[in-house]
């Protein structure tokens, strides 16, 4: 079945420059960036549907309006080829945004701004027509005067009520209108619109539902989570999976876009936004905006991607990759203090765990106690883990080699020339480094009943 989603709102041009910093200018204390790539995409509500444009059970539509420039004209090609686009009104010119990046973290932005006003009357009827024949409509709101229109904003408050409306707000924006399913501020924005300089999400996430008079407001925190105030009843906590550092452009479109799908589907709110949560930490973890082929790639949670890419950022950064490995079935103090000192050793640490067919080769009919869906949940949950792969052999040999870990860290006491992996990791200049084990830590003892005292 096809869930037809609805995007509406303000687009830009995006451009991202990227290089790589080796030197600070004599003229004056900036970093030199000399430019490798550039590439230009969809920002803004252009974003958030090219993002949705190729998953799988989805069609999007977009509504926007475009300017008679040159940059338009780039843009509108952008969009064309890769989804529907129904221009209603037309802007006095394109705003457009440019990002210099170096070792994936942003370096400066330039923005070109234009008036924030639509010249023309919108054509309404080809908006009515496309809320129509939608299953969930996405009103994303980038502050370029599409939105705050009185009559688009009329017709919106119309359809409110009628179809799975997610508003994602702009500090600069509209106000959304009554009757709204859904709306998504990020903490700041909430902040704004409650008018309250401070005050915890979940407080602002219950006074902006009754507020707007929505069915459920979701205040998006960042790496800290979602609290969703859903239907009257008290905030609840939405965790993120992944504590992602550096630029998140798009992760809000991702997110919005993602409910506003699963509202579509007939999925219910709360289950909307812990799977959008999800699926944005994942998509963040893969590279966001900066992954080839972002938008036609699906990142669920079943994918185990992130230990490559993470390696590719670590070492483009100058950084080191520590990886260890185990079966991880309970989790005890003495995986902790191995994991946690394998992690001092560099910059970031991957953790390969044995496969559940693999416990079960090695310790025998009953193993694991945990499945590997489990167990690596667990380990990802940990702040010295940055990423977890998944092996099918008796050995992790075959990823280590695929992965090239700067050093490989085991526990025990044995040494580092006795381990198997040694000669693997050596054969690419790697470090093989030991770590002693907390005395009688171990899960066959806590499934044994055995005391640690």
């Amino acid at each position: 079945m096809i869930t037809r989603v609805l995007v509406i709102g303000d687009v830009l041009l995006d451009r991202d420059i990227d290089g790589e910093v080796h030197r600070v200018s004599p003229e004056a204390p900036v970093p030199v960036v000399e430019i490798g790539a550039e590439a230009e995409r969809a920002g803004g509500a252009g974003l958030a549907a090219t993002l949705l444009a190729g998953r799988p059970g989805i069609e999007v539509h977009l509504v926007t309006a475009l300017a008679d420039d040159e940059p338009s004209k780039r843009l509108s090609t952008l969009l064309t080829d890769r989804l529907p686009v129904t221009v209603i009104a037309s802007t006095p010119g394109t705003r457009c945004k440019t990002r210099i990046r170096s070792a994936g973290q942003s370096v400066l932005r330039m923005d070109v701004e234009a008036e924030a006003a639509i010249v023309d009357d919108p054509d309404l009827e080809a908006l009515e027509a496309e809320l129509e024949d939608s299953d969930a409509v996405l009103v994303s709101d980038y502050a370029g005067g599409l939105i705050s229109h009185p009559g688009v904003r009329s017709v919106l408050r119309r359809w409110a009520s009628q179809r799975a409306m997610v508003w994602d707000p702009h500090p600069r924006g509209a106000e959304p209108v009554p009757g709204l399913c859904l709306v998504t501020p990020n903490k700041a924005e909430a902040r704004q619109f409650a008018r309250l300089p401070a005050g915890p999400p979940d407080e602002l996430a219950e006074r902006l539902r009754d507020q707007w008079q929505a069915w459920a407001v979701a205040v998006t925190d960042g790496a800290a989570g979602v609290f969703l105030s859903a239907g009257g009843s008290p905030a609840v906590f939405v965790p993120a999976t992944f504590k992602h550092h550096g630029d998140a452009c798009g992760a809000g479109d991702r997110f919005a876009g993602t409910v506003a799908a699963a509202l579509g589907a007939g999925a219910v709110v709360r289950t909307a936004i812990a799977d959008a949560a999800d699926d944005t930490a994942h998509w963040l973890r893969a590279g966001g905006v900066q992954a080839p082929a972002y938008s036609e790639r699906v990142v669920d949670s079943s994918e185990q991607l992130t230990a490559a890419d993470l390696i590719r950022r670590i070492r483009a950064a100058g950084g080191t990759v520590v990886a260890t490995g185990g079966c991880f079935d309970v989790l005890h103090a003495g995986h902790i203090a191995g994991l946690e000192a394998a992690r001092q050793l560099g910059d970031a640490l991957v953790v390969l765990v044995n496969s559940d067919t693999g416990v079960q080769r090695l310790k025998g009919a009953g193993r694991p106690v945990n499945p590997v869906g489990d167990r690596c949940r667990v380990l990802r949950s940990l702040r010295c883990v940055d990423a977890v792969e998944v092996f099918g052999g008796d050995t992790p040999a075959e990823l280590l080699d695929q992965l090239r870990p700067d050093v490989w860290v085991k526990g025990g006491d044995y040494d580092a020339d006795s381990l198997p992996e040694a000669p693997i990791v050596r054969g690419w200049g790697g470090r093989v480094v030991v770590v002693p084990l907390l005395p009688g830590r171990s899960t066959s003892a806590i499934l044994d009943g055995r005391s640690f005292r």
